[in-house]
């Protein structure tokens, strides 16, 4: 218990002298003001920011198209990956085409997501889904097949339906590896959505963002980047809490 307040305490000590080394170096001069706005001016734009209407629509609507990839992605890419890993051959087929697609930077495919789909919400979202679902496929085969066949075998031995088998051998087993995968899937989700946005987008806060970069408006830019970069932290951390309190279904 106390050597985890500690690493809590040196975390947060560490976040700290970041900033505090980011405000010695543009107080002082060592870098341009104009380049690096000092943290604390830095997070009294944030403050304003989130105080215009205008912002929190565009943080609204980055929300709604994030939400949207990741609920859609997750179950077609787990169901993918799951009727992967329980065919053999299909397995062996596919897992090396989809490593080669994984491997591509799917940033490529942005424009053709623009000429199929327009500037619009579908163009966003597609990207997003596209951006995340080969890893949630990959991750949910390496799931299924670290399913101890001892467990399976007991299972059906004593007559459990595929219900059964999948709820409780299937799940516990895989839930840990899910759980990490999921956090990883939506580092990805909004990392494709914002990208979408930045490339071709009237709203949402990647639009914002690379506006005030086009303006040099480096205060509100710095500003965005810490608040996507808040709102990541706190949905992996939410993430991580919820693997904490299932890490007892390993098995």
């Amino acid at each position: 218990m106390q050597s985890g307040l500690v690493v809590k305490a040196a975390r947060i000590a560490i976040v700290v002298a970041l900033f505090a080394i980011w405000e010695i170096l543009s107080r002082t001069g060592i870098v341009n003001p104009r380049l690096l706005p000092s943290a604390s001016d830095t997070l009294s734009t944030l403050g304003e920011l989130l105080q215009r209407a205008s912002v929190r629509k565009d943080l609204a609507v980055t929300a709604t198209e994030v939400v949207t990839a990741f609920a859609l992605a997750v179950p077609v890419g787990a169901l993918i990956g799951f009727l992967i890993a329980e065919n053999r051959y299909f397995a062996e087929v596919a897992k090396p085409l989809l490593f080669f697609a994984f491997s591509i930077p799917k940033s490529i495919f942005l424009p053709m997501f623009i000429l199929v789909f327009g500037v619009g919400f579908s163009q966003k979202v597609g990207f997003g889904f596209f951006s995340t679902i080969f890893i949630v496929i990959m991750s949910t085969t390496t799931a299924v097949e670290s399913v101890k066949v001892e467990h399976l075998t007991v299972a059906r031995s004593y007559g459990a339906t595929p219900v059964q088998t999948a709820f409780r051998v299937y799940l516990p087993s895989m839930l840990p590896v899910l759980l990490e995968a999921l956090r990883i899937s939506m580092i990805f989700n909004v990392t494709g959505v914002i990208l979408a946005e930045m490339y071709a987008s009237r709203d949402g806060i990647g639009h914002q963002i690379a506006t005030w970069g086009e303006n040099f408006q480096m205060k509100q830019l710095l500003a965005g980047v810490v608040m996507i970069a808040a709102i990541a932290i706190a949905f992996n951390e939410l993430v991580r809490w919820v693997e904490t309190r299932c890490s007892h279904w390993r098995t």
